[in-house]
Order: C-alpha cells, then sequence, then structure tokens
C-alpha cells in the first residue's frame, strides 16, 4: 500500500493507567523516560530510547471504537504483553532501577547467555531488563 509505512510515521504503545499523577512520576522518576507532553488529566506521552509511550487512564466506548473498553491490568500475573529493554549490565540497571523504587519480581537471573530481571510499572505492566551475552 503506497504510503504506509511511510516517512514521518513513529509507533507509540498505549499503557492504560489506574493514577496518571503517579504513573506519570514512575515513568518519569523510577523509569527514566522523558514526558514530552500531559493532556489534562487523563493521559501523558514519554520519549523512551527512541520509543513513545502514550499513558492514558480508563474509559468506556467511543464513536470511533464502539465497541471497545480502555482498563488497566486486571491481574498482574497475567501478561498479555511486556517490554524488554536491552542492557549492556543487567546488575548495573537493576541496581539503578532499584534504587529509583522499581520493585522487581527476582534479581536478576543468570541463563548462561542471557541475564535478566523483571518488574511492574504502578498498574502491572511488566518491563523486563536483558543483557545479552551471546
Amino acid at each position: 500500500m503506497a504510503g504506509f509505512p511511510d516517512e514521518g510515521m513513529e509507533l507509540t504503545t498505549i499503557l492504560v493507567v489506574s493514577d496518571i499523577a503517579r504513573s506519570t512520576g514512575w515513568y518519569r522518576d523510577v523509569l527514566g523516560a522523558d514526558l514530552y507532553r500531559e493532556y489534562g488529566e487523563t493521559s501523558a506521552v514519554f520519549s523512551f530510547r527512541g520509543a513513545w509511550l502514550l499513558l492514558v487512564t480508563g474509559g468506556g466506548p467511543t464513536e470511533d471504537k464502539p465497541t471497545v473498553t480502555f482498563a488497566e491490568p486486571a491481574d498482574s500475573d497475567r501478561v498479555d504483553h511486556a517490554f524488554t529493554i536491552r542492557v549492556p549490565d543487567c546488575a548495573a540497571a537493576y541496581e539503578t532501577l532499584r534504587g529509583r523504587g522499581a520493585a522487581f519480581l527476582t534479581p536478576p537471573v543468570d541463563h548462561g547467555a542471557e541475564v535478566r530481571a523483571f518488574f511492574r510499572d504502578p498498574d502491572g505492566h511488566l518491563f523486563e531488563i536483558s543483557e545479552y551475552r551471546g
């Protein structure tokens, strides 16, 4: 299809959060993402290492999505998406993020060719830091 994808296009991931102020603080202060823009008290846009994250509060169907409801994760132990951040040193990234308040599921686990650790945002969205040694 001509014109798609095209120059100037960028992909943004939308995450539904329960408390925009709390999440804005976490993404800025813990994850270290750059706050790009806020839209009232319902959404915030962040830039993180070339990716865009749009945090929005939940809401019911609208004219352009008549059967869709946006809701934060109901169960943080059941994941339908996750984010992986490739890092040069998993242990160092772990200590930095822990120092900023990130709550990890476990300390980094060494799988031989890869060392990784998982943490969640305040609403349970799953993040992984991964050091590949392959």
